[in-house]
């Protein structure tokens, strides 16, 4: 039986790390929000779905912050201020570090089959060194899986969902046929639409079912990538 596909690419955010709850927790929880690091994953996500259903470019975060904090129970007292404290926090490129369970164990076992795999990130100059930081991966020979690239959008100086991104990647991957080459992403707009422009087959991760409605391959965490390879 063959491979459905012969490379794949990931984004960072919310497919290998997530803003750490390590940090938001103590910050909004101080204004009786929710500490339970669970309600910050979930926050996550409803805020990318949010975010993709206001069809808001890169530099909008205003909906993903709204919605991310009114999954926290912050009472309505305190909400402004939390919410004044979460865009001015969020807004540190340096959160999104707390691995995701699971990511560092896929990508290993995705290099141990012997599979290209590599990175692409609207980033701030720093997920390449964020991902090798929190464990999860390198470009080139390493303690973590190793990777053929990590492209981030503040070095190359285009952003998804502009679909010229993913041209700094596929150099790395000479000879794959792009529609071969799954690009793992949580934005419906910046993910999926730009792979999908690019050539590429996208694949959501959806952990909460935020997407049924939309017309696109899901998996509810990174492991569940292994059975489609």
């Amino acid at each position: 039986m063959g491979t459905r596909f012969d490379a794949v690419l990931f984004d960072a955010g919310g497919v290998l790390v997530l803003p750490d709850p390590a940090v938001l927790a103590p910050l909004i929880s101080y204004y009786g929000g929710d500490d339970r690091h669970e309600a910050y994953v979930r926050a996550h996500y409803a805020g990318m779905a949010a975010k993709s259903a206001s069809t808001a470019g890169e530099s909008d975060w205003t909906q993903y912050n709204e919605t991310y904090l009114s999954h926290l129970s912050v009472p309505e007292e305190h909400r402004d201020t939390a919410l004044g404290v979460l865009t001015h926090v969020k807004s540190n490129a340096h959160l999104w570090r707390h691995p995701i369970p699971g990511s560092a164990e896929t990508l290993r076992e995705l290099e141990a089959r012997g599979v290209p795999i590599g990175v692409v990130s609207n980033a701030s100059g720093q997920i390449e060194s964020t991902l090798r930081l929190s464990g999860i991966c390198q470009v080139g020979a390493g303690p973590h899986a190793q990777v053929r690239c990590v492209v981030d959008s503040h070095v190359v100086g285009i952003e998804k969902p502009d679909p010229r991104i993913f041209d700094h990647a596929l150099v790395h991957f000479a000879g794959i046929e792009r529609s071969r080459i799954a690009y793992v992403g949580d934005s419906l707009v910046m993910d999926v639409r730009g792979s999908r422009a690019a050539g590429l087959h996208p694949i959501l991760v959806d952990p909460y079912d935020d997407a049924t409605d939309h017309d696109v391959e899901r998996i509810k965490m990174l492991g569940d990538l292994l059975s489609l390879i």
